[in-house]
Protein backbone atom coordinates (compact mmCIF):
# COMPACT_ATOMS: atom_id res chain seq x y z
CA UNK A 1 0.00 0.00 0.00
CA UNK A 2 1.08 3.29 -1.19
CA UNK A 3 1.38 5.24 2.20
CA UNK A 4 2.00 9.10 2.97
CA UNK A 5 5.88 9.07 3.78
CA UNK A 6 8.43 11.61 4.65
CA UNK A 7 11.01 12.51 2.06
CA UNK A 8 12.62 15.15 1.13
CA UNK A 9 12.35 16.43 -2.37
CA UNK A 10 14.02 19.03 -4.63
CA UNK A 11 11.74 20.98 -6.01
CA UNK A 12 8.47 20.77 -3.70
CA UNK A 13 9.49 23.46 -1.93
CA UNK A 14 10.35 25.88 -4.66
CA UNK A 15 7.06 24.41 -6.59
CA UNK A 16 4.92 25.41 -3.29
CA UNK A 17 6.53 29.03 -3.30
CA UNK A 18 5.58 29.64 -6.86
CA UNK A 19 2.21 28.08 -6.34
CA UNK A 20 1.63 30.95 -3.77
CA UNK A 21 3.37 34.13 -5.11
CA UNK A 22 1.35 33.38 -8.39
CA UNK A 23 -2.20 32.85 -6.39
CA UNK A 24 -1.27 36.48 -4.30
CA UNK A 25 -0.36 37.75 -7.47
CA UNK A 26 -3.89 36.48 -9.17
CA UNK A 27 -6.05 37.49 -6.79
CA UNK A 28 -4.15 41.28 -5.88
CA UNK A 29 -3.37 42.21 -9.33
CA UNK A 30 -5.75 39.84 -11.88
CA UNK A 31 -8.93 41.97 -10.17
CA UNK A 32 -7.73 45.30 -10.53
CA UNK A 33 -8.93 45.42 -14.49
CA UNK A 34 -11.58 44.55 -16.34
CA UNK A 35 -10.13 43.74 -20.41
CA UNK A 36 -12.58 43.33 -23.15
CA UNK A 37 -10.79 41.97 -26.37
CA UNK A 38 -11.83 40.66 -30.11
CA UNK A 39 -11.30 36.83 -30.15
CA UNK A 40 -12.49 35.25 -34.19
CA UNK A 41 -15.72 34.01 -34.53
CA UNK A 42 -16.79 35.07 -31.00
CA UNK A 43 -16.32 38.44 -31.19
CA UNK A 44 -15.61 40.53 -28.38
CA UNK A 45 -14.86 38.80 -24.58
CA UNK A 46 -15.19 41.02 -21.73
CA UNK A 47 -12.95 39.75 -18.05
CA UNK A 48 -11.78 40.13 -15.38
CA UNK A 49 -7.72 40.37 -16.52
CA UNK A 50 -6.83 37.80 -13.18
CA UNK A 51 -8.87 34.89 -15.28
CA UNK A 52 -5.43 35.32 -17.23
CA UNK A 53 -3.32 33.74 -14.91
CA UNK A 54 -5.70 32.46 -12.02
CA UNK A 55 -5.91 28.71 -13.65
CA UNK A 56 -2.72 28.30 -13.60
CA UNK A 57 -2.91 27.61 -9.76
CA UNK A 58 -4.78 24.75 -11.03
CA UNK A 59 -1.81 23.77 -13.05
CA UNK A 60 -0.13 23.57 -10.19
CA UNK A 61 -2.25 21.80 -8.30
CA UNK A 62 -2.51 18.74 -10.81
CA UNK A 63 1.67 18.87 -10.88
CA UNK A 64 2.02 18.77 -7.31
CA UNK A 65 -1.00 16.20 -6.94
CA UNK A 66 0.23 13.83 -9.87
CA UNK A 67 3.36 13.99 -9.05
CA UNK A 68 3.59 14.42 -5.27
CA UNK A 69 -0.50 12.91 -3.97
CA UNK A 70 -3.11 15.14 -2.44
CA UNK A 71 -1.59 15.22 0.87
CA UNK A 72 1.03 17.51 -0.57
CA UNK A 73 -1.07 19.47 -2.45
CA UNK A 74 -3.71 19.85 0.15
CA UNK A 75 -0.70 21.52 2.13
CA UNK A 76 0.09 24.21 -0.53
CA UNK A 77 -3.91 24.79 -0.64
CA UNK A 78 -3.39 25.71 2.84
CA UNK A 79 0.08 27.65 2.48
CA UNK A 80 -2.39 29.74 -0.55
CA UNK A 81 -5.60 29.81 2.11
CA UNK A 82 -3.73 31.28 4.60
CA UNK A 83 -1.94 33.83 2.58
CA UNK A 84 -4.93 35.01 0.76
CA UNK A 85 -5.91 35.55 4.62
CA UNK A 86 -3.34 37.45 5.56
CA UNK A 87 -3.38 39.76 2.48
CA UNK A 88 -7.08 40.89 2.37
CA UNK A 89 -6.02 41.46 6.40
CA UNK A 90 -3.17 43.30 5.24
CA UNK A 91 -4.99 45.38 2.46
CA UNK A 92 -8.29 46.48 4.91
CA UNK A 93 -5.78 47.26 7.55
CA UNK A 94 -3.67 49.81 5.07
CA UNK A 95 -6.76 51.00 3.63
CA UNK A 96 -8.68 52.23 6.88
CA UNK A 97 -5.34 53.39 8.05
CA UNK A 98 -6.27 57.64 7.93
CA UNK A 99 -3.71 58.70 4.84
CA UNK A 100 -1.12 61.64 5.76
CA UNK A 101 -1.59 64.93 4.37
CA UNK A 102 0.10 65.28 0.94
CA UNK A 103 -1.42 61.05 -0.01
CA UNK A 104 -5.05 62.29 0.77
CA UNK A 105 -5.53 62.35 -3.13
CA UNK A 106 -4.10 59.18 -4.01
CA UNK A 107 -6.27 57.70 -1.25
CA UNK A 108 -8.80 56.75 -3.73
CA UNK A 109 -7.14 54.79 -5.92
CA UNK A 110 -5.63 52.85 -3.34
CA UNK A 111 -9.47 52.05 -2.24
CA UNK A 112 -10.24 51.65 -5.89
CA UNK A 113 -7.34 48.48 -5.99
CA UNK A 114 -7.30 47.27 -2.32
CA UNK A 115 -10.18 48.05 -1.29
CA UNK A 116 -12.59 45.22 -1.55
CA UNK A 117 -15.43 44.01 0.23
CA UNK A 118 -14.83 41.48 3.02
CA UNK A 119 -17.99 39.55 0.72
CA UNK A 120 -16.08 39.42 -2.21
CA UNK A 121 -12.96 38.66 -0.48
CA UNK A 122 -14.10 35.90 1.62
CA UNK A 123 -15.70 34.65 -1.29
CA UNK A 124 -12.46 34.51 -3.56
CA UNK A 125 -10.79 32.51 -0.53
CA UNK A 126 -13.70 29.89 -0.39
CA UNK A 127 -13.64 29.43 -3.58
CA UNK A 128 -9.89 29.31 -4.14
CA UNK A 129 -10.16 26.44 -1.26
CA UNK A 130 -13.25 24.73 -1.80
CA UNK A 131 -11.88 24.60 -5.74
CA UNK A 132 -8.55 23.59 -5.49
CA UNK A 133 -9.39 20.17 -2.95
CA UNK A 134 -11.88 18.93 -5.91
CA UNK A 135 -9.38 19.63 -8.29
CA UNK A 136 -6.96 17.56 -6.58
CA UNK A 137 -9.27 15.22 -4.92
CA UNK A 138 -10.75 14.41 -8.34
CA UNK A 139 -7.10 13.89 -9.86
CA UNK A 140 -5.60 11.60 -7.31
CA UNK A 141 -9.33 9.84 -7.43
CA UNK A 142 -8.47 9.64 -11.69
CA UNK A 143 -5.20 8.56 -11.46
CA UNK A 144 -6.10 5.21 -9.39
CA UNK A 145 -8.77 4.50 -12.21
CA UNK A 146 -6.74 5.13 -15.19
CA UNK A 147 -3.56 3.26 -13.35
CA UNK A 148 -1.74 6.48 -14.55
CA UNK A 149 -2.45 6.70 -17.57
CA UNK A 150 -3.96 9.17 -20.17
CA UNK A 151 -2.91 11.93 -17.81
CA UNK A 152 -4.60 14.24 -19.91
CA UNK A 153 -7.94 13.10 -18.66
CA UNK A 154 -7.36 13.60 -15.29
CA UNK A 155 -5.96 16.80 -15.24
CA UNK A 156 -8.63 18.37 -17.72
CA UNK A 157 -11.75 16.22 -15.92
CA UNK A 158 -10.56 17.87 -12.57
CA UNK A 159 -9.93 21.55 -13.80
CA UNK A 160 -13.58 20.97 -15.21
CA UNK A 161 -14.80 20.07 -11.74
CA UNK A 162 -13.08 22.08 -9.64
CA UNK A 163 -13.16 25.27 -11.83
CA UNK A 164 -16.98 24.46 -11.85
CA UNK A 165 -16.57 24.59 -7.88
CA UNK A 166 -14.57 27.62 -8.04
CA UNK A 167 -16.37 29.68 -10.13
CA UNK A 168 -20.02 28.93 -9.20
CA UNK A 169 -19.65 29.74 -5.28
CA UNK A 170 -17.27 32.65 -6.33
CA UNK A 171 -20.11 34.37 -8.42
CA UNK A 172 -22.55 33.12 -5.67
CA UNK A 173 -21.35 34.46 -2.57
CA UNK A 174 -19.93 37.66 -4.13
CA UNK A 175 -22.85 38.95 -6.20
CA UNK A 176 -25.82 36.98 -5.60
CA UNK A 177 -28.41 39.68 -5.60
CA UNK A 178 -25.83 42.40 -6.25
CA UNK A 179 -25.92 41.50 -9.93
CA UNK A 180 -29.25 40.21 -11.98
CA UNK A 181 -29.25 36.53 -12.77
CA UNK A 182 -28.72 37.05 -16.46
CA UNK A 183 -25.32 38.72 -15.57
CA UNK A 184 -24.36 36.49 -12.54
CA UNK A 185 -25.18 33.29 -14.91
CA UNK A 186 -23.23 35.06 -17.68
CA UNK A 187 -20.08 35.94 -16.33
CA UNK A 188 -19.60 33.20 -13.84
CA UNK A 189 -19.88 30.75 -17.60
CA UNK A 190 -17.80 32.61 -19.35
CA UNK A 191 -15.08 32.88 -16.69
CA UNK A 192 -15.33 29.05 -15.90
CA UNK A 193 -14.95 28.50 -19.67
CA UNK A 194 -12.14 30.77 -20.05
CA UNK A 195 -10.30 28.99 -17.07
CA UNK A 196 -10.59 25.83 -18.44
CA UNK A 197 -9.52 26.03 -22.25
CA UNK A 198 -6.41 27.25 -20.20
CA UNK A 199 -5.97 23.97 -19.28
CA UNK A 200 -6.76 22.43 -22.37
CA UNK A 201 -4.10 24.79 -23.97
CA UNK A 202 -1.71 24.15 -21.42
CA UNK A 203 -1.77 20.46 -21.42
CA UNK A 204 1.82 19.96 -23.24
CA UNK A 205 3.40 22.30 -20.99
CA UNK A 206 1.30 20.05 -18.28
CA UNK A 207 3.38 16.82 -19.56
CA UNK A 208 6.42 18.26 -19.72
CA UNK A 209 7.27 19.33 -16.13
CA UNK A 210 5.06 16.08 -14.78
CA UNK A 211 7.78 14.12 -16.53
CA UNK A 212 10.96 16.07 -15.54
CA UNK A 213 9.33 16.38 -12.01
CA UNK A 214 8.62 11.90 -11.87
CA UNK A 215 12.21 11.73 -13.23
CA UNK A 216 14.30 13.97 -10.52
CA UNK A 217 12.06 13.46 -7.43
CA UNK A 218 12.29 9.53 -8.55
CA UNK A 219 8.04 9.79 -7.67
CA UNK A 220 5.14 9.33 -8.97
CA UNK A 221 2.73 8.81 -6.22
CA UNK A 222 -0.38 6.80 -6.16
CA UNK A 223 -3.15 7.91 -3.20
CA UNK A 224 -4.24 4.34 -2.15
CA UNK A 225 -4.03 4.91 1.17
CA UNK A 226 -5.02 8.40 1.50
CA UNK A 227 -6.99 10.07 4.26
CA UNK A 228 -8.56 12.77 2.21
CA UNK A 229 -10.20 14.75 4.82
CA UNK A 230 -9.12 18.49 3.61
CA UNK A 231 -8.63 19.32 7.24
CA UNK A 232 -5.15 18.56 7.80
CA UNK A 233 -1.95 19.33 7.09
CA UNK A 234 -0.13 15.99 7.32
CA UNK A 235 1.44 15.25 4.50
Amino acid sequence: MNLPRERNYRYYDLIMAAYVCILLCANLIGPSKVATVQVPVIGSVTFVAGVLFFPISYIFGDILTEVYGYARDRRCVWAGFAALAFAAFMASVIVALPPAAEWRDRQPYVEAIFGSTWRIVGASIIAFWSGSLVNSYVLAKMKILTRGRWLWTRTIGSTICGEAVDSGLFYTIAFYGVWDHHLLLTVMVTQYVLKTLWEVLITPVTYRVVAFLKRVEREDFYDTGTNFTPFSLQA
